[in-house]
Order: C-alpha cells, then structure tokens, then sequence
C-alpha cells in the first residue's frame, strides 16, 4: 500500500505539472507553492552565429563564468541559468528561477523549453541535472533527445560528486573523505555517480570535467578549467610581509576538505605562536577578496587529490597555496598547459612540517606565492577554457 501511495503521489504531482499553474497551484500541498509573482519569463538567447546556454547548476558560479569564457570565441554569445535555492551562495548568473518555480511551474517549464529550443544552438548540461523541470518530469536524458532532435548540440560538464566514484577514489588515496566513512553517504554518492555515468554512455556526448582527476572516471573527458577574474583577486600586497605567517582555511565542505585532518597541527602550531590560524565557513563570495589579501598562505583541501576554485582565487591574490593533489593531476595538467601549478603539495602527515619550514624561510616560499598570478593568468582566466569549448561550438581553437 505503501508503494502504491507513493507511485500515487508521483502521477498526482506529474499530472499537476501538465495543467497551466493557475489551475494547478490552488491544488498543491503547501510546501510546493510557489509564488506567482516569482515566475520569470523564459530565457533569452544572446546574439551569435553559436548560441550557448549553461545549465542548471553554477556551482561556485561557474557556470557563467564559463559562458563569459565562450563569448570570448569569433561569433559565440553565451550565457548561463541556474536554479537558485534560498540558502545558496548567490553566485552571479545570466538567468535565475528559484527552485520552487523549477519544481513546481508547469507553464514556466514549457515556456523555458521552448524559449532555449528556438533560441540556442549548443546547450552544455552541468552535472547531469535537469534543466527544464516539469516539462520533461525532470527526466534530463528526455530533454537532450528531445533538443537533439531539433538539431540542439549538447554537451555535458560534471562539477565532481556528480562523477567522482567513492570507492574509485578511496582506492587510489589514504586521504580520502570515503574511506571508513558513513555506509550510507558513500553508497548514496556512489548510486548517484554510477547513475550519472549510465547518462552519459547512453548519450555518446562530449563530456567536460571541471577537474583533471574526474579523468579517472571518465577517461575520455576533456578538462574545462574553472575560471577566475584575476583582477578581482588582484593583490598589491605580497605574502608574509608579517613575522607571523596568517593561514586561511576556508572550506566549503569539511568533511570532504579533510578539515579534520589538519586542525590539531594548525591548532598546535597557533598555540605555539608559531602562526595565525583562521578558519572561516560560509563567508559571501563578495568578501572572500578581502580574506584572501589579510592572509599569507591558504589551505585549501587535503583528501580529494585536487585544487579547487579556493586554490585558483588564492592564486591570483598571490598568496601561497597548500593542497593534496593526485599525481595524475599534476602530470595532466603539466601535458596540456606546459605549466606546474605552483601550489605546495601537503598531505595531514606533512603539513605541519611544512608549516613550521615556512614560517623559518618566508622568502623562500615567497617566490612561489609570486608565481601565482601568472599562473591563473595562463590557465584559469577564461582564454583556455574558450579554446577548450571551440571545437564543441565550432569556432575552431581561438579565442580572442
């Protein structure tokens, strides 16, 4: 009966989602309201011979920043849409539908399919995830068929949990946040991830990795490197320019950071004055600039085996970065950009050795510091990533 009750729920809300929502919304249960007024009109395709739509995620607003790299290409406009919860960071976007409408407006959906069809010549999807919610019930493999066959090019981008398998990972590293973790998160990630990779053999599609090490789960995936403004971290102020070294962590997930690997060293060595530790949670994107430039060296995660967009912001603020980057990533990133990142390799084994040797040479990991904003210049600035999408948007491989 159970069972039954719930297939019943499911055809209820799928056949709510048919009706136009003037009809609709007086029959909802309260907590899939939403409110009229909310309701955006549908998205607007910029100019361009190639029209990119990003979509639906923009997680650490990549999205857009994506998209601004795109435009970059001869004939391309871009732009990107996420579905904006409440308790978001409030990333910049392109076009926003708060998640209550996404869920819940039938007419939105069908509006914003349409809109994109007509409007948009390659569409990339983010992490396998639905764009046009109701209209396909939210079935992301029926709205790539359905763009396709109306000559759509589609692509996909996975962010890193929608990909990254739990047990490949914590098979290749003793750091790794999957390792004697909860059963249950791990066996849930690693549904969603193999569900994800189904999607996407099914597809045939290109596919684009945010990370070099989600190569590992799918080999023939072609890096996308996370963009950055390097002005907006800009920093005229050069690192350790104080006798006690400040060190920011600001970790958006801790578990999987490795957080609580690190913090007994970084705790130990701020009570022996030997540096000051902050750790920051959920500060607003708009005040991470004014973070990055009171600090000198930033953690940024010790269990994953990559850097993340903390490390590129870092970077291009010149402060000096430690992380725990897998091999394959470093050797991957070196074979396609000709540049080491200039990120200090650290383990929860090494670190506070490291910490107390930076703290004795300053100078010496300075100079490293120093090379960060050429580095983001090179490879996270957008001019990459646009040459990296060219071919998919049929510009070639230049970007301006």
């Amino acid at each position: 009966m159970s069972t039954m009750t719930a297939k019943a729920r499911i055809a209820y809300r799928l056949a709510l989602g048919l009706l136009p929502d003037w009809l609709s919304l007086p029959l909802r249960p309260r907590g899939r309201r939403f409110d009229p007024a909310d309701v955006p009109e549908p998205i607007r395709a910029p100019d361009g011979d190639a029209r990119l739509l990003i979509a639906p995620a923009n997680f650490a607003g990549q999205g857009h920043l994506w998209a601004r790299a795109a435009a970059r290409l001869d004939g391309v406009g871009a732009i990107n849409m996420q579905v904006a919860s409440a308790n978001g960071f409030g990333f910049a976007a392109d076009y926003d539908v708060p998640q209550a409408v996404f869920d819940s407006s039938g007419t939105w959906a069908r509006r914003q399919r349409d809109a994109v069809v007509t409007g948009f010549t390659h569409v990339l999807v983010e992490a396998e995830r639905s764009m046009f919610g109701l209209a396909f019930q939210g079935f992301v493999e029926r709205e790539i068929q359905w763009l396709r066959a109306r000559s759509v090019e589609v692509a996909f981008v996975s962010h890193g949990t929608d990909l990254r398998s739990p047990l490949r990972h914590a098979a290749i590293d003793r750091w790794s946040p999957f390792r004697d973790a909860d059963p249950e998160w791990t066996s849930a990630l690693e549904a969603r991830a193999a569900r994800n990779r189904a999607i996407l053999e099914r597809s045939g599609l290109p596919v684009f990795v945010a990370t070099p090490e989600l190569r590992e789960d799918w080999p023939t995936a072609q890096w996308l490197p996370n963009v950055v403004d390097p002005e907006h971290w800009k920093n005229p102020e050069p690192a350790f320019g104080t006798n006690r070294p400040v060190v920011l962590h600001a970790p958006t997930n801790p578990a999987v950071k490795g957080t609580a690997l690190i913090e007994p060293a970084l705790k130990r060595l701020a009570s022996e004055g030997v540096i000051d530790y902050q750790r920051v949670i959920r500060i607003p994107p708009s005040d991470m600039p004014g973070r990055f430039a009171s600090a000198d060296i930033v953690l940024d995660q010790f269990a994953l085996g990559i850097y993340s967009t903390t490390s590129i912001e870092a970077m291009a603020a010149g402060r000096l970065v430690f992380a725990h980057l897998h091999h394959q990533v470093r050797d991957h990133i070196v074979s396609v950009t000709g540049l080491e990142p200039p990120i200090v390799e650290a383990t929860p084994d090494s670190l506070e050795d490291l910490l107390r040797d930076v703290a004795a040479r300053p100078d010496t990991y300075r100079a490293i510091a120093q090379r960060g904003p050429a580095y983001v210049r090179a490879v996270h600035d957008g001019g990459f990533s646009a040459r990296v999408l060219a071919p998919f948007l049929g510009r070639g491989e230049q970007a301006e």
